[in-house]
């Protein structure tokens, strides 16, 4: 990964924490984990991450009520939902809720690898969009004021 992504993993399960980390250990990234939701909020509060690698079943905040609350609190991270307790419903609910994958347990060090590498390029190319974006709209503002003074 380029521009050392951070990169948060949310598991109630040490082992799951550990094996993401460790996989993720030889790429370009910081990674920190968290044991449950609201953990995983109060870090987001000091330093927001740019992926997410959250499990969905979890003691008190769930998954889905962590995937909210970031993607309302800082739209610009990407979450990825990884999950031992698979269904169509709760998928569909996750990407209503703004995950950028849903992927299912167990998972391998190439499938982390590749869903954080996924997440944080889909990161990088929205905010370049969004910055497209803002260009051409600064740009027409000024050529309609430009307008405006010459006439």
């Amino acid at each position: 990964m380029n521009d050392k992504a951070n990169i948060l993993i949310v598991d109630d399960e040490e082992v799951v924490r550990l094996s993401h980390l460790r996989s993720l250990e030889g790429t370009e990234c910081n990674a920190c984990t968290a044991e449950d939701g609201r953990q995983a909020l109060q870090v987001m509060e000091q330093h927001p991450f740019d992926v997410v690698l959250l499990d969905l079943s979890m003691p008190g905040l769930d998954g889905m009520d962590v995937l909210k609350t970031i993607k309302q609190r800082w739209p610009d991270s990407q979450v990825v939902v990884i999950t031992g307790y698979p269904s169509i419903e709760s998928a569909k609910q996750a990407v209503r809720l703004g995950a950028f994958n849903y992927l299912t347990k167990p998972v391998g060090p190439n499938d982390v690898i590749k869903a954080a590498n996924d997440a944080m390029n889909q990161k990088r190319w929205s905010l370049r969009s969004e910055r497209g974006e803002q260009q051409k709209t600064d740009i027409s503002a000024h050529q309609r004021a430009k307008k405006r003074v010459t006439h």
